[in-house]
């Protein structure tokens, strides 16, 4: 999939990926018949990493209909398995991609391009419907949380016949798609087309309602036959230095998702947003931003940065540069451990004329004016150190590498520590160490009668697709809890 030109797409917060043309689809598609082992569709881990995709969709099959050019049967095949696809087949690091047996000898087949032409041809033909049960079973489910775990979890019990209320503490529906990934990665209208679906086939949406701060959890237990917990990994880590209290310093979700909201509520008016002056971001012009983590929130907050007009961004990762191509110890399925650089990365390079990252770094100070307000954050380069005993690894400073970057604003994007106590306590849900709502192994109940979790919550900081996979899973569980048996 090609992107539109860096100097254009820079100008606004409207997606830039560009479809292939169909007679190229068809023949990527057509790779696919090539293999002989589908390994994309194993969604298996090896070596801690997941190889293949979680939801098992059945990628041969689907890529050999729209080789044929027959693309509804391939909705068809696709929706066996999936939830949305319209929303992995645009943030998802296509994970059957990288077990492509295809990827062992050229490149892998466009299989994440392939489910993008089918979603948006079943879109675009009126295929896509949510079910509306003609018989409901009389039983009440409420899901905590509406990011891709809680949909996908109310979209199957709804469709099995049972009465799904969705909560959501934030003004619109959708979680981390809706506010932690920017608009020009996932338009969010995209996400209201598929709320508006659900809606229409029965589930309750319910938005601006914190539960455990505005409805308890004893209040839910008693309405709702059984509860389920997806309400993330949304305790974001934080950087313990010197002058953290400088004004200037925000998490990147809630950087993110100021912007996206200003977006939505200026229906989509870029240039509104990258002049606006009565918000507490409002136009980067002349400030320097340093971003702190070198993962895709990092990455996304740096694509935002550009388009607000900052005057530098840097991005700082602790972790030493990938190595470019796959290392002998990180051999095919295995995910492979290369460098990438992503769309915001190369929208920076292209304006400020160098790669924005800095690795194997680390902060040690933020400075200070004399007004509290943020000037400047200091560094130090870092080494790995592996202790021969525990084989633990750490991050030692290394001697006569200190710097001074200048920094007007600064954005934490170093990963999330797990669910939010308030959700657990109020619910009374064991967590492990990680703070992840505690389960049995490959199940979803909690240690609560009647009480489940999905997502983000239950496996810790994940991808999209990991998400709508254990939101599907969870629902087969609650349906079988709910039932006796489960058709799901």
């Amino acid at each position: 999939m090609k992107y539109v030109n860096v100097q254009d797409r820079i100008k606004n917060f409207e997606e830039f990926h560009k479809a292939l043309p169909e007679h190229e689809q068809s023949k990527q598609a057509s790779r696919c018949m090539s293999c002989g082992v589908p390994f994309c569709q194993a969604g298996v881990m090896i070596a801690g990493m997941a190889s293949g995709c979680p939801l098992h969709n059945l990628v041969p099959e689907t890529n050999e209909l729209v080789a044929r050019g027959n693309y509804e049967q391939a909705y068809t095949r696709l929706s066996k398995t999936h939830s949305f696809p319209e929303f992995t087949s645009r943030v998802c690091p296509a994970l059957c991609e990288a077990a492509c047996t295809q990827g062992c000898h050229e490149g892998p087949v466009s299989t994440k391009e392939n489910e993008a032409a089918i979603i948006d041809y079943a879109f675009k033909n009126d295929l896509v419907k949510e079910v509306k049960p003609k018989v409901r079973t009389g039983k009440k489910v409420a899901v905590i949380g509406s990011g891709p775990a809680g949909l996908a979890a109310a979209q199957l019990l709804n469709k099995r016949g049972h009465s799904v209320t969705v909560f959501e503490r934030s003004d619109r529906v959708g979680g981390l798609l809706r506010y932690g990934i920017p608009n020009m990665k996932l338009d969010k209208r995209t996400i209201d087309r598929r709320v508006k679906l659900m809606t229409e086939a029965g589930v309750i949406f319910k938005t601006n309602v914190n539960v455990g701060v505005d409805i308890t959890a004893e209040e839910l237990m008693k309405t709702f036959d059984k509860v389920i917990l997806c309400c993330g990994a949304s305790n974001p880590r934080d950087i313990a230095a010197e002058g953290r209290d400088a004004k200037g310093i925000y998490y990147a979700v809630d950087f993110l998702k100021e912007v996206s909201k200003k977006l939505m509520d200026n229906r989509y008016d870029s240039e509104a947003i990258m002049h606006a002056k009565d918000y507490s971001f409002g136009s980067l012009n002349k400030k320097h931003v340093v971003v702190i983590g070198g993962g895709d929130t990092g990455n996304d907050c740096v694509g935002t940065c550009v388009r607000l007009g900052a005057a530098s961004v840097t991005q700082l990762e602790m972790m030493p540069a990938a190595p470019a191509q796959r290392a002998e110890n990180n051999p095919w399925p295995e995910w492979p451990k290369v460098l990438k650089t992503d769309y915001g990365q190369e929208e920076a390079a292209f304006v400020y004329g160098q790669d924005p990252r800095i690795f194997e770094t680390t902060v040690t100070e933020f400075v200070k004016d004399d007004k509290g307000k943020l000037k400047g954050v200091k560094t130090v380069k870092v080494a790995k150190a592996v202790d021969k005993k525990t084989g633990r690894v750490s991050f030692e400073p290394v001697k006569g590498s200190e710097a001074q970057l200048k920094a007007d604003l600064v954005l934490i994007a170093a990963g999330f520590l797990g669910s939010e106590r308030y959700v657990t306590d109020a619910f009374g849900v064991a967590v492990n160490a990680r703070t992840n709502v505690a389960t049995e192994e490959n199940a979803y109940a909690t240690n609560v009668p009647n009480v489940f979790t999905a997502g983000d919550m239950h496996r810790g900081q994940s991808l999209v697709v990991w998400a709508i996979a254990e939101g599907r899973a969870v629902a087969k569980a609650v349906d079988e809890s709910l039932m006796g048996y489960t058709n799901l």
